[in-house]
């Protein structure tokens, strides 16, 4: 059973005559991990902030652990921990120092500030790093410590804004294993705001393709595919040891198997278009034939080829409309 823990309803903020954010509507279930995918300027930070409280939506509204974010702000960052693209320390501190300083601004009780700020540094990976001061931090480490001024309160939901921005690719890869294992240890709600589809695609459990201020797609990415390339969304190479003669006797038969829209031969690799993954039985079909398989591959659609391909079909229609998929 679903359990919203974020709720916007035709949420709209408009500035003069541009609107930043048009209608927009979205849940995001408790302890998932949401992405949301678009190019800069497509409104992912303004969303952000009228979720926190930080600027009030033109209309609709934002529930976030059942609050109203535009009436109760207070109770929303209570339950909520928010990490900008760019997160700023005080260089002459410590790591720890920082960290304690944060705890008490956040209302975390005296005697319990170093003990929290040292276990916090030990799940986000810095505790050997504690004592120094973070103007010798790299550009991952301070993310690790933004991230760690998050968790300090206990959040039950966690919003980052581009997190990877500027980190290394070990980094990013390590800071992206770390968002999941807490979300999946600890339970929590993580909404990830980014315009890097391949870092999304590695950590989020859904995603929504955000564009001028509009929702345009969401979804898991196979159901997102599905509903994107259609009959088109599985496709199977496989390669024989000896080249397929012209034309191929085994063709009228394949042609006639429901799953399958399309057959291209190159000599001796075969590929095929269908509604559904029918590799197992595809390979188990040509073995029994008597040919020999020596490769096979399966084209799996990922957001690169989602975020073209949808632009690619709504550019000839030449309109914006929304696309859902529960």
């Amino acid at each position: 059973m679903k359990d919203p823990i974020i709720q916007l309803k035709d949420l709209t903020k408009q500035y003069g005559a541009v609107k930043a954010v048009d209608g927009l509507n979205l849940d995001i279930n408790k302890g998932e991990i949401f992405g949301l995918l678009g190019p800069n300027g497509a409104g992912k930070t303004t969303t952000i902030l009228m979720m926190l409280g930080l600027t009030d939506p033109t209309s609709g509204t934002a529930f976030v652990c059942g609050h109203n974010a535009t009436s109760k702000p207070i109770l929303v960052k209570k339950k909520v921990g928010y990490m900008p693209d760019s997160v700023g320390f005080y260089d002459n501190m410590t790591a720890l120092e920082n960290l304690v300083y944060i705890g008490r601004l956040n209302g975390v009780p005296e005697n319990e500030l170093k003990k929290r700020s040292a276990e916090v540094l030990e799940i986000v990976g810095l505790a050997a790093d504690q004592h120094k001061k973070t103007s010798a931090f790299s550009r991952g480490m301070k993310q690790r410590l933004g991230l760690a001024d998050v968790l300090i309160k206990k959040p039950d939901v966690i919003i980052l804004d581009e997190p990877t921005l500027g980190i290394d690719p070990t980094g990013v890869r390590d800071f992206l294993v770390l968002i999941k294992q807490l979300s999946r240890q600890q339970g929590l709600t993580v909404l990830l705001s980014s315009h890097h589809l391949h870092h999304v695609q590695q950590v989020c459990d859904r995603v929504g393709i955000f564009v001028s201020g509009r929702l345009l797609a969401q979804g898991d990415i196979s159901a997102l595919s599905d509903q994107l390339f259609g009959t088109d969304s599985h496709v199977t190479s496989i390669r024989l040891a000896q080249p397929v003669s012209q034309p191929w006797q085994l063709e009228p038969e394949l042609q006639a198997w429901e799953a399958i829209t399309q057959i291209s031969i190159h000599e001796n690799e075969l590929e095929f278009t269908s509604r559904r993954d029918i590799t197992a039985a595809l390979v188990r079909f040509l073995v029994e034939k008597g040919y020999d398989v020596i490769g096979v591959n399966q084209k799996n659609y990922g957001l690169d080829d989602i975020y073209q391909k949808y632009f690619e079909s709504n550019s000839t229609k030449n309109t914006s409309y929304e696309k859902s998929i529960s």
